[in-house]
Formats: structure tokens, C-alpha cells, sequence
């Protein structure tokens, strides 16, 4: 956090590292501490620690992401891009402190779909399965939309296994999609037969 920070963007990143490790049931008092903010001065700019919850996901959401997805610029066959999100999850466990997917853990926490920080998680774990969605329609999937949500169960079962177990992957997950992937006929030379 710089030093030249607005309070708002303090109070935006301190929620996210507080969140994330300690869980959104941390005190408002906690979070204002942390952020150098009065309580006055948080209720000024979001209307409820419930928004807090919500949008300090959504400003964390991008970051995320271009940690888990490769460029679009890159220049890989869909299989490949589709694995290589499960090979930076291994990498992001391997490198500790990984507490999980923040937004699984998120809903999980609130226990509530309708709370603006479940609909933030939602949307963010959507964007994943849209990513796998595309690149099976590029594939040439049968049945992309199902295979979609398979790989995010994946994603996410991995991560849950990486918190429960407080070990790295070894790279299960990557070879669990690669199994699905296999056995749905999304093989590595895919590309290649579908061009001849």
C-alpha cells in the first residue's frame, strides 16, 4: 500500500489481505486500523461492510485472473491454455500462503447467494468457466458447456484439497483436467487434426 493511497483504496486493499486471510467476519474496527481509516471515514465511502466485502473482491477480481489465465495474446493451442491454469494454480500453492480460491471461500463464508459479496464471488467464478468454455468451442468440444463446469469443479476441488490437506498439488490438479480433457477427445494434436 503506498503512501500516497486515497483512504478509499487503503480501506480496498487492507479488506482484501484481511479477507482473505482472517475471513470477512473481521471487525470493522480491524479493517479500519489496518487501513489508517476512521470508522467515520468508511461509512462515508461504502455504505456497509457488506459492500466493503463486495467490492474489495471486485477490485482484487482482475489481479486474480491474470494470475490464473494465460495472455490472450498467447499463441497455444486451447488444451494447452486450459492446462496452463491449472499448472499456475500448482505454482501459486507451491509458493505458500495460499488460503484458497477467495471467491469459494468467500460465498462459503457468508453462506448467503443473495449477498452482494456472493454475487461478486459468482461472477468471478463464471469468468472462469466462460475462459474454459471458449477455448473447448475452440477445441472443437462436444459438449463445452458441461466440460466448462467439470474443469471448474476441478479448479475449485483443487484448491479446497490444497487448504484442507496444507500441501501443495503435485500437480493433481493438471493431471485431473488433462484426464477429463483426454477422455473427452480434447487431445494436444487437436488443432492439427481439425486443420486437415
Amino acid at each position: 500500500m503506498t503512501t500516497s493511497a486515497t483512504p478509499r483504496e487503503r480501506l480496498l486493499d487492507a479488506a482484501g489481505e484481511l479477507f482473505y486471510r482472517d475471513g470477512v467476519g473481521i471487525g470493522v474496527d480491524a479493517l479500519c486500523k489496518a487501513a489508517g481509516v476512521s470508522k467515520k471515514s468508511m461509512y462515508q465511502l461504502f455504505r456497509s461492510k457488506d459492500e466493503l466485502i463486495a467490492e474489495s473482491l471486485a477490485s482484487r477480481g482482475p489481479s486474480y485472473q491474470t494470475l490464473l489465465h494465460p495472455p490472450a495474446e498467447a499463441d497455444r493451442p486451447p488444451r494447452e491454455r486450459i492446462l496452463a491454469v491449472f499448472e499456475r494454480q500448482d505454482r501459486m500453492v507451491a509458493e505458500g500462503n495460499y488460503l484458497g480460491c477467495p471467491y469459494v471461500g468467500t460465498a462459503v463464508e457468508l453462506k448467503n447467494p443473495e449477498h452482494p459479496g456472493s454475487v461478486v464471488a459468482r461472477h468471478f467464478k463464471q469468468q472462469l468457466t466462460d475462459f474454459f468454455h471458449r477455448e473447448l468451442v475452440k477445441a472443437g468440444a462436444e459438449d463445452p458447456g458441461t466440460l466448462a463446469i467439470q474443469l471448474t469443479i476441478i479448479f475449485d476441488g483443487a484448491s479446497a484439497r490444497a487448504v484442507v490437506r496444507a500441501q501443495t498439488l503435485g500437480g493433481i490438479g493438471v493431471a485431473t483436467a488433462a484426464a477429463l480433457l483426454d477422455a473427452a477427445g480434447v487431445r494436444a494434436d487437436e488443432l492439427a487434426t481439425q486443420a486437415v
